[in-house]
């Protein structure tokens, strides 16, 4: 049976179009859906809105700000079962030990807890005398002064910068009338300061007088302070010389050279031998005391035209002779002949030629007497000679070199001692360095010794228990469980639920693939039987002809399917 195109265009034409029915909306689906089916669409969608408002108000409330913090575990509980008691919500951080809550409550919270007396502190001031009992004894009350004015200066010292903690301690004795001398008030301070801070002396002698000046009758050298290390940062407690001698500030100017001189000695060394291959120590004996001398000295007399006129008084006296009368105390006495006139040393005088010109005016019958006293100023030179403190009396200085280490081609390592002369040469670099005085009695030793080193373990902290990560993983724990809740809620129940309701893709013909995949090759179509050859047509050309079979073939491919088993049945 042949057939021809032209047939099968006839074939064709009779076949009845094929008319798809509508497509039912996701409505009717899915209420065609098993009640199993609805019940897991429904709850899924349910749980996804929850856990969408979950997270929502979850984000709003993530703006937290911290109510208190570094409280005492007394306070902190006590203020965790008050906002308890307030219905406020609050988070705990352990690597900070903060209490924090939304941040709109935070100052109304604050009002609440001081008027509850939160947080009461670990330091109690002045509110213990506010609960005093009916029945306390004198001793009772100045026990309970003394308490509070002990934390009254120990919140005011721990608001200082640099000061982390503190505890004050006061001696006040009881005051008696009867006692001629009365004891005076003491105090001592233990600061604990904040890692890495120290105070100078201005602050440490703002923390004595504000100690002192709280207390009656307390002189600022009857404080105290020392740090949480046990060392002393005030004065002596006596107020007098130390054990050495010296006082604070002598301490501190020899620790000062001390330091200056080891330094020295390190600068010069540790290029040579290393920076951790050496070790250093000086001591200086600083000479404080103060000695004060005074000179005088005098120059020989000079002549009187080259000395200074300090001082001249001249007297003249005369008189007529022979109204003269003997005049004088009676007796013996006036009756000795007259002394021999002597010249002073720094001056002349003429009490001779006096005596002669009134024994020449006696004679002349006249009297008179002349005196001339003259004071020249005497070369003096006054020198006062006042020394130095802090000289260096002597100086001692140790030092401690390492073994030269070296490494191998293997990686090997090994030590080996300094020879004698480089021994020598940093001797002598050392001396140089501190300026060496042996008529003074310094003494420089070096000596060269294998250092020990210890290797300190370093005991890790495992990421998981590091107090910052924890309150990541607390702060991030409820969003990523809502999220990975969301999405199992999604693939597990919304998602089925909704591949149910599609409707189902139409099945596809295996014959309809084969002839497309035939009709579009045309190398693959086969040949028509018989000797009849269809007359050529003058148009279309051949592309239109097989533009034409693959049309026909795609809108009826029931009609070509028949066309294609004809010719194999004919084959």
């Amino acid at each position: 049976m042949d057939v021809t195109l032209a047939q099968a265009q006839n074939l064709t034409s009779p076949a009845p179009p094929v008319i798809d029915a509508a497509p039912a909306g996701f409505a009717q689906r899915v209420m065609a859906l098993p009640p199993q089916r609805k019940m897991m669409l429904g709850g899924g969608l349910a749980a996804l809105l929850a856990i969408v408002v979950a997270m929502s108000l979850w984000g709003r409330e993530g703006d937290y700000r911290t109510l208190y913090s570094d409280l005492s575990d007394k306070d902190g509980g006590a203020i965790l079962a008050q906002l308890q008691t307030l219905n406020i919500p609050y988070k705990y951080s352990e690597g900070s030990g903060a209490i924090m809550i939304p941040a709109d409550k935070v100052h109304d919270v604050r009002l609440k807890l001081a008027s509850a007396g939160l947080p009461k502190g670990s330091v109690t001031g002045y509110e213990l005398m506010e609960n005093q009992k009916f029945g306390a004894t004198q001793f009772q009350e100045r026990l309970n002064f003394q308490r509070g004015l002990e934390g009254e200066l120990t919140r005011s010292i721990q608001t200082l910068s640099g000061v982390e903690g503190a505890r004050v301690h006061l001696a006040l004795p009881n005051q008696n009338g009867f006692f001629r001398e009365q004891q005076k008030a003491s105090a001592s301070v233990v600061l604990t300061l904040h890692p890495g801070r120290t105070l100078d002396k201005r602050q440490i002698a703002g923390i004595v007088h504000l100690v002192s000046s709280s207390v009656p009758e307390m002189s600022p050298k009857a404080v105290s302070v020392v740090d949480q290390s046990g060392e002393l940062l005030s004065g002596s407690p006596d107020g007098g010389p130390e054990q050495s001698g010296l006082d604070a500030q002598q301490l501190q100017y020899v620790r000062t050279m001390e330091t200056n001189y080891t330094q020295r000695i390190r600068d010069l060394l540790e290029p040579v031998v290393g920076k951790d291959n050496l070790r250093a120590q000086v001591t200086a004996d600083l000479d404080f005391s103060q000695v004060e001398s005074t000179a005088e000295e005098y120059k020989p007399n000079q002549t009187p035209d080259a000395a200074a006129i300090r001082s001249q008084q001249e007297s003249v006296q005369s008189g007529a002779g022979a109204g003269a009368q003997p005049t004088g105390v009676p007796g013996a006495m006036s009756n000795q002949p007259p002394t021999p006139a002597t010249a002073p040393i720094n001056g002349a005088s003429a009490p001779l030629q006096a005596a002669q010109a009134g024994g020449a005016a006696g004679a002349g019958g006249n009297g008179g007497r002349r005196d001339s006293v003259t004071n020249y100023e005497v070369d003096k030179t006054v020198r006062v000679t006042r020394n130095s403190t802090g000289n260096v009396r002597r100086l001692s200085a140790a030092v401690v070199v390492n073994h030269i280490t070296k490494t191998d081609a293997k990686g090997k390592t090994t030590t080996t001692p300094l020879k004698p002369e480089e021994l020598e040469q940093l001797t002598a670099l050392v001396k140089e360095s501190v300026g060496f005085n042996e008529q003074r009695g310094d003494t420089v030793k070096v000596i060269n010794a294998p250092f020990q080193i210890v290797k300190e373990e370093v005991q890790d902290t495992p990421l998981w228990k590091q107090p910052q990560v924890l309150d990541t993983l607390r702060t991030l724990a409820v969003p990523g469980a809502l999220t990975l809740l969301a999405l199992i809620v999604v693939f597990g129940a919304i998602r089925p639920a909704i591949n149910a309701a599609k409707p189902p893709a139409p099945a596809e013909d295996p014959n309809k693939s084969r002839l497309t995949a035939v009709v579009d090759d045309q190398q693959e179509l086969p040949a028509l039987a018989g000797d009849d050859i269809l007359p050529a047509l003058a148009a279309p050309g051949p592309d239109r002809r097989l533009e034409a079979a693959r049309k026909i073939a795609r809108e009826n491919p029931v009609a070509m399917a028949t066309i294609v088993r004809t010719w194999v049945n004919n084959d």
